[in-house]
């Protein structure tokens, strides 16, 4: 048997296989899936999945772990380690965050939005405002019940009520009711938005503008079918728009000045 040259254990660089380097899965970061070829941006990682959405709107959940290329190279996807954030100044709303801050008592006065997706997007946004001034936000199941509901709560001074409707549009039958209503210690406002999806900006859930939908069809569900979302409205809402919102900036003009116009108001003694 012919002796072993000293070179026989060398290994060329080339041969050695380099370690897959580990990539947190942050948001917004664009990732491939070469076994599929789907290729989409972070929205969501929870504890052992990562969720893509792609330029279409499709929304994908894939273990988290080896497999996935970024900027064309294969890569390990982890958990990100979110830094410890520091304390808010702001508000989502853009008020001054008070630290520490124990929810008043609830005042008396009252503001009712119309609709429960109206209500949490409120309470997202103004929340913090909110709870430091006693303001409770019930949601309004619609203007027919206007009515019924001054008549029960009895608006007075230092008992203001505020109301915020969909869709106010001059002349129409919710206009009516709310000039009917409107007075000194109850204001209703509207701003001119067909759904409060509508409110929130285009460009916060991706896409260029909310679709046209024709009058007689489904809004919700109209948009849904043109943008190519889920046919799930209650979904949708959650995951898609309301998810995205994280300050007054992600939302129309319009709605901030009505949201505002009715703290001050049902606040004011």
């Amino acid at each position: 048997m012919p002796p072993r040259s000293p070179y026989d254990n060398l290994v060329h660089p080339r041969t050695v296989k380099k370690p897959v380097p580990q990539v947190e899965a942050e948001k917004d970061l664009v990732v491939e899936d070469p076994s599929s070829g789907f290729v989409g941006a972070v929205v969501r990682c929870e504890k052992d999945v990562v969720h893509l959405e792609d330029r279409f709107g499709r929304v994908k959940g894939y273990p988290l772990g080896p497999g996935f290329w970024v900027e064309g190279r294969p890569v390990v996807l982890v958990r990100p380690k979110h830094a410890v954030a520091a304390a808010p100044t702001r508000s989502a709303s853009g008020s001054t965050y008070v630290a520490n801050a124990r929810a008043r008592v609830a005042r008396e006065g009252r503001i009712y939005v119309e609709g429960k997706h109206d209500a949490e997007l409120v309470e997202k946004v103004w929340g913090h405002d909110l709870r430091i001034e006693g303001v409770v936000v019930e949601p309004l199941h619609g203007v027919d019940d206007l009515p019924a509901i001054v008549k029960d709560f009895r608006p007075a001074s230092g008992r203001r009520l505020g109301v915020l409707v969909d869709h106010l549009v001059t002349g129409s039958k919710e206009s009516r009711i709310a000039d009917q209503i409107t007075g000194d210690h109850a204001l209703v406002v509207g701003h001119p938005f067909i759904d409060i999806w509508q409110a929130v900006k285009p460009s916060v859930v991706g896409i260029k503008a909310w679709p046209t939908v024709p009058k007689g069809e489904d809004w919700k569900t109209g948009v849904c079918k043109r943008l190519g979302w889920e046919n799930d409205t209650g979904y949708v809402w959650a995951q898609r728009i309301l998810a995205r919102v994280r300050t007054w900036t992600d939302l129309e003009p319009t709605l901030i000045g009505r949201v505002e116009e009715l703290i001050d108001f049902v606040t004011t003694d």
